[in-house]
């Protein structure tokens, strides 16, 4: 089994390794190319638009991080197209279906950025081309392949013309207009072919060369080949969604909170605020289901304690479904002599004396572990946003402690899990401090931990969130905490989102994970302030102008008339906000 992952940079370990294997594939299977060229790979990653195009890097690994694939697709998006330099996989693993996955994804990719389509170059089919049989057999496999997706060579101009006059196997121009039934004009074709020649081959092509391949353009619309190998890729209705989908929010919804369901007057953490919030996302056609992966414990115990989550899950194992216990009694006098009763033992693992244990509180807490996993592998293979709806929430949760509805820490323990790839901004806009992902990372520079919230003094949890908290050893000036008043006006927190969101793109992250509280609301049972739809789109409008690759792991929100509303908002203010130029004034 492999997986895709996109690459951004080669900042963090498991990235360098990734590109390591990336150049000495490129090496082996591509001979004549330029080592220069392979080399500044991780250059063209991490510097956009500094060789002419936006760099985007796929790989298909393993579980052990062994690439057996990559793709390198060039953006340009002044002519709103993409160039895919490279499809290469493993000779190992032909047939095994890499470069199929590789390729459809960088159509997803295509397709997600508007572009008209892609353009590759591919050896010609033709014997007078490729006089030598084993070339132009591997040629006709490839064109065939190509060709099943619809992508043929531009015909009746001189791109195949040899730079160097005699010699073989120069390259046609291939098209794939990503099935959207793109009519390519003539003097857009001019300035596409001339923009590749100029970037891709200036010490090859001079401009004698490069003007008369673009003189050579005269059909108007661009003509294709016709088919010759075999019929276009039958793709259905499912497929086709799927290719759009890439586009589109990844939403994943815990799929067993429902078990974890407190009837007590006063509980306000309730199956309903998921109902309530998918029933108002499904009809705008922004999100794109996808069902929650199961993870080991692993990912758990590197975040939380183990001692802690073997003692969560025993407990629960002998507790009465239906029937919740909540901890009274709190070690601060001998911590090192626990309660032989595991009910009486919860305060030693909890901060308050209203978050319950039941029997099914570990299944729950589990799976929306497993839900914001999911939405974080999502945003590893290419995804700019994901969400994940779960509950019960999590940033409450400290390493070894439960508390505030949390469990597990499910933003702290994907924030960490991405952080393996590249550095991790977490933005907490929950009414209430995330005490539980301060806590956990606070010693760490790899992941900013940024909190808007109400000032202790007034809101829970009442003893962390204050402004002098700033992290400590490496991670010290890596927590920043916006506590702010009981009463505030909308404008006064869009001033504190601001300086938040200037210390992201400072920090520069490749990934931000944000924990989205809905508690900010007009009339939510546990705030004071007054946020309303409107407010919420304008936060989510700023958020989607960071242009980072974002997951959303929802948090609070307990206002049942008005949470699913203000959810559509904040997410349709951020699919906004993403598409915005970037020289428009934001909100």
């Amino acid at each position: 089994m492999f997986r895709i992952r996109r690459i951004f940079d080669d900042l963090v370990p498991t990235n360098r390794y990734a590109l390591e294997q990336v150049r000495t594939m490129l090496r082996e299977q591509f001979e004549l190319l330029d080592r220069q060229k392979i080399d500044r790979i991780p250059d063209a990653l991490r510097s956009p638009m500094k060789y002419g195009f936006r760099t985007i890097l796929y790989v298909a690994e393993d579980q052990k991080s062994t690439v057996h694939g990559l793709a390198i697709l060039d953006h340009d998006d002044k002519l709103n197209f993409c160039y895919l330099d490279y499809l290469a996989s493993d000779r190992t693993r032909s047939g095994r279906g890499v470069g199929t996955a590789l390729y459809e994804r960088i159509r997803n990719e295509a397709l997600s950025l508007g572009v008209l389509g892609i353009f590759f170059e591919c050896l010609p089919d033709d014997p007078k081309l490729s006089p030598d049989p084993a070339i132009l057999k591997q040629n006709k496999a490839r064109l065939k392949f190509y060709e099943s997706y619809g992508a043929r060579p531009i015909i009746n101009t001189a791109y195949e013309t040899p730079v160097n006059p005699g010699a073989t196997d120069p390259p046609y121009l291939v098209f794939d207009d990503l099935s959207q039934k793109s009519i390519l004009r003539a003097c857009y074709l001019k300035r596409v072919i001339a923009k590749i020649l100029e970037s891709k081959y200036p010490d090859i092509c001079t401009p004698a060369y490069i003007k008369i391949v673009v003189d050579s353009i005269i059909d108007n619309p661009v003509l294709l080949r016709q088919p010759r190998y075999a019929r276009q890729r039958h793709l259905n209705q499912k497929k086709a969604q799927s290719m759009a989908a890439f586009a589109k929010i990844a939403l994943v919804v815990t799929d067993q909170h429902h078990i974890h369901h407190v009837r007590e007057r006063g509980y306000v953490e309730s199956p309903a605020r998921i109902r309530l919030i998918r029933q108002a996302l499904d009809t705008t056609g922004m999100f794109d289901p996808v069902p929650p992966v199961a993870f080991n414990d692993d990912f758990i115990t590197a975040v939380h304690d183990p001692d802690y989550v073997r003692y969560f899950k025993r407990v629960c194992r002998n507790a009465e479904p239906d029937t919740p216990f909540y901890p009274y009694v709190f070690p601060i006098r001998n911590r090192t002599r626990p309660p032989r009763d595991l009910p009486i033992r919860a305060g030693y693992y909890c901060i308050d004396t209203f978050t319950p244990i039941s029997g099914h509180a570990y299944t729950a807490a589990r799976r929306a572990v497993e839900c914001a996993l999911t939405a974080a592998t999502e945003i590893l293979s290419g995804r700019r946003l994901a969400y994940a709806l779960v509950r019960p929430p999590g940033h409450h949760a400290e390493r070894g402690y439960f508390g505030g509805f949390c469990y597990f820490n499910n933003a702290a323990i994907a924030a960490h899990f991405l952080s393996r790839f590249g550095k991790v901004a977490m933005l907490d806009i929950d009414y209430h401090h995330g005490n539980g992902q301060q806590e956990i990372l606070y010693q760490r520079s790899d992941v900013l931990t940024i909190s808007i919230h109400g000032h202790p003094r007034f809101a829970y949890p009442y003893f962390s969130g204050f402004t002098d908290e700033r992290g400590d050893e490496a991670g010290m000036g890596f927590n920043i905490n916006y506590p702010l008043p009981e009463t505030i006006t909308p404008q006064d927190y869009l001033v504190a989102l601001d300086s938040a969101l200037d210390c992201i793109r400072d920090y520069a992250p490749t990934y931000l994970v944000v924990c989205l509280g809905f508690d900010t609301a007009k009339g939510d049972p546990t705030g004071t302030w007054s946020h309303t739809g409107r407010d919420f789109a304008a936060i989510g409008m700023k958020i989607g102008r960071l242009q980072i690759p974002s997951l959303f792991v929802q948090e609070g929100g307990y206002n049942s008339r008005s949470i699913g509303a203000n959810a559509r908002n904040f997410f349709q203010g951020l699919l906004t906000g993403q598409v915005l130029p970037l020289n428009r004034r934001p909100l």
